[in-house]
């Protein structure tokens, strides 16, 4: 069990990031941590799926969709990957779709709305590059926190 990203925040005030307050959870686990794995694609989910579908080895998947509401990026079928091959969890710069499913499963899942369109799956997009959004730079093997009160991104592991 992680502590509470508010303590972390107080004790390392010059080594973390806040990420602002715009994602909601969708998953059953509201608190979860771990090296941060990246992804950057527009409306196309195939490299996330191809990704997910590998051992994640209690990482975080950091999706920048670019904030598109257009298409969802993650749902039920990719959730189920998140829990079968060990990912800690995943944060979605997008939207998500089959949240009447997402919210049973036992998985840690947030992203910036719902939206009931499927994703193209042409296989575009970029994975392993550092990305920026909700006012935090995202670099791969960093290190994510997260709880009811939001999400830290530190260089370091923090206890």
């Amino acid at each position: 069990m992680i502590r509470s990203i508010c303590d972390l925040s107080d004790d390392y005030p010059d080594a973390v990031q806040a990420g602002e307050s715009l994602f909601r959870d969708y998953g059953m686990v509201r608190r979860f941590h771990g090296r941060i794995d990246t992804i950057k694609c527009h409306e196309d989910n195939l490299l996330l799926k191809q990704t997910l579908a590998t051992p994640g080895q209690g990482r975080v998947m950091v999706v920048d969709g670019g904030g598109s509401l257009r298409r969802a990026l993650f749902g039920d079928k990719l959730g189920a990957l998140l829990v079968e091959n060990g990912w800690a969890g995943i944060i979605v710069n997008g939207a998500v779709r089959d949240i009447e499913m997402l919210g049973q499963m036992p998985l840690a899942a947030r992203a910036l709305n719902v939206c009931p369109t499927r994703p193209q799956q042409h296989g575009t997009g970029e994975r392993g590059i550092v990305v920026r959004f909700a006012g935090v730079t995202f670099r791969p093997g960093d290190w994510l926190y997260a709880d009811e009160n939001g999400f830290l991104v530190s260089a370091n592991e923090l206890r």
